[in-house]
């Protein structure tokens, strides 16, 4: 078992002598791995599973994937993203949008019990991690309950002439948070720290890699971290991994909480929706950039 160069934090520490941890990492890093989570390693399985069974499908049925948002359905293998391919399941709290996914992909109802879950698991745990964190941040409790999630099953096709070569570039999530099973064999995802390197984050069976995006820092008024990161393929083998992302309010803007807004701490970002950002973030111009700095309230001059 290899262990992992970016923070690892036990949930079941938290409350306790280290809170002060949890924050200063989701500022310092905006990622860590967490172990002892509430997911079920045999669960963690069935879902790989599931997600490499619904790869394997002919290529005109994954295409019924379509999108419910922007960029969230199928995504095939393109001259642009040559080594990646994805589905993806927007709202994952919804029966609705649950039954839609699962008619598309002609999926069986033992896969619809593990994918609903996993759900029903994965948006418990950032429930918990986001209400440890606000606590610690001074911040009232239940701001988070209702906002949306959303499934982004990845593939990365990699083979001896791709070694060496980037499976996704880097970026920041355009999302608050995100719970990513990785592959457990198959290493590749990289971080970049506060000092502009990349730190590999090496596999660690039955563990979980959070980080925060976009949101969060915009949410946070600047104090938490949307860690850039990007995936390299270092071996000729297929990796997986599964990205739970919690995306925004479902209702009215992100904006910063007034316990997080002061007169050493004014008011960085403009209220804008998760919608309108993730249309931004995904336009040709922020592709492969960062769009935050597009909602400073006073932008910085080039």
């Amino acid at each position: 078992m290899e262990k992992s160069s970016i923070p690892i934090l036990d949930l079941q520490n938290f409350p306790g002598k280290y809170d002060k941890l949890l924050r200063e990492v989701c500022e310092e890093w905006g990622c860590f791995r967490l172990v002892n989570h509430n997911i079920p390693i045999s669960l963690m399985s069935e879902m790989k599973a599931v997600v490499r069974s619904l790869f394997d499908l002919p290529t005109e049925i994954k295409q019924r994937n379509i999108p419910a948002i922007v960029s969230s359905g199928y995504i095939g293998l393109s001259k642009g993203n040559p080594l990646y391919e994805a589905l993806g399941l927007f709202d994952i709290g919804s029966s609705q949008a649950m039954q839609n996914f699962c008619s598309q992909l002609d999926v069986s109802d033992h896969q619809r019990k593990v994918l609903e879950s996993y759900a029903l698991l994965v948006n418990d745990l950032a429930m918990e991690i986001l209400e440890k964190l606000a606590k610690l941040m001074g911040v009232n409790g239940g701001l988070f309950e209702g906002w949306p999630m959303m499934f982004r099953m990845n593939r990365y096709h990699f083979s001896l002439e791709t070694v060496g070569s980037l499976g996704v570039q880097m970026h920041s999530d355009s999302v608050f948070l995100t719970i990513l099973q990785d592959d457990e064999n198959v290493g590749g995802l990289e971080v970049m720290n506060k000092s502009g390197e990349f730190v590999p984050v090496d596999p660690l069976p039955g563990t979980l890699v959070v980080n925060f995006g976009d949101i969060a820092t915009a949410w946070s008024n600047g104090r938490l971290c949307n860690v850039k990161h990007r995936v390299k393929c270092n071996e000729a083998t297929i990796r997986f991994s599964i990205a739970s992302f919690l995306l925004g309010p479902r209702d009215g803007p992100v904006e910063a909480p007034p316990e997080l807004v002061d007169d050493q701490h004014p008011r960085l970002y403009v209220p804008f929706t998760w919608e309108d950002y993730r249309k931004l973030r995904f336009t040709d111009k922020f592709k492969t950039s960062d769009s935050l700095p597009d909602m400073l309230i006073n932008p910085k001059s080039e």
